[in-house]
């Protein structure tokens, strides 16, 4: 088997993913660049239940499955979407969820402002792209548009991606972004939420990086 290290990284990961509640049955799909290629997911997975044998890679120019794929397993069919994302950013893992509170404001707004600090890694505030058809190119695109200077995006009507370094630290953000995104709802429920302006955000992060804890390097170039 090769990229053993990869497969094991990618199927802890999506054991992440699923017990973390951020998918809903085979929803939800997780990668990792491996040079020239990309290791994701299959289709139809349970994210609880991947085994690293199935995990299939791909290559990143024309997103053939590798000759050596010995499973019969297909890749995810958000393969354009990981794709492009890698095509557009330098990210090392994307993790695309089905989120429950990302997905409900991504119906109703076109952007997580800035409802704590610690919407600081992603960027900024982190935008809504626009509705498209699940695994379509036009969804690819629309997701690489928004993820422009941001390691995280809702997407309309759908849920989220999360690009980082590592998928580990992938998981993590997808964790936070659902978090942020359970804070904004329930603070609009109550009213009209003070916001952190971009100022305070540089700030924050100027602090964080005082502090070791590396938020410049996370965010998007």
């Amino acid at each position: 088997m090769t990229m053993q290290a990869e497969r094991q990284a990618l199927v802890d990961a999506s054991r992440t993913v699923a017990q973390s509640g951020l998918v809903v049955g085979s929803s939800g799909n997780l990668s990792v660049r491996v040079g020239v290629q990309m290791l994701i997911t299959p289709r139809r997975a349970r994210l609880e239940a991947v085994d690293p044998a199935t995990c299939v890679p791909v290559a990143l120019a024309d997103g053939v499955t590798a000759p050596d794929h010995g499973d019969v397993s297909e890749p995810s069919s958000e393969t354009p979407l990981h794709r492009a994302v890698y095509a557009a950013t330098d990210a090392g893992a994307v993790v695309h969820t089905h989120s429950h509170f990302a997905t409900v404001l991504s119906t109703l707004v076109t952007e997580l402002p800035a409802i704590h600090y610690g919407l600081a890694p992603f960027g900024g505030p982190v935008r809504v792209a626009p509705y498209v058809t699940f695994g379509t190119p036009e969804l690819a695109e629309a997701v690489a548009t928004a993820l422009d200077g941001r390691r995280g995006a809702l997407l309309a009507n759908h849920g989220t991606v999360v690009i980082a370094d590592t998928i580990a630290r992938a998981v993590d953000l997808s964790i936070q972004l659902e978090w942020l995104a359970s804070v904004y709802y329930h603070a609009r429920l109550g009213g009209t939420p003070a916001l952190l302006d971009e100022a305070e955000l540089a700030r924050v992060t100027a602090h964080a990086e005082s502090l070791r804890y590396g938020f410049a390097e996370e965010q998007g170039r």
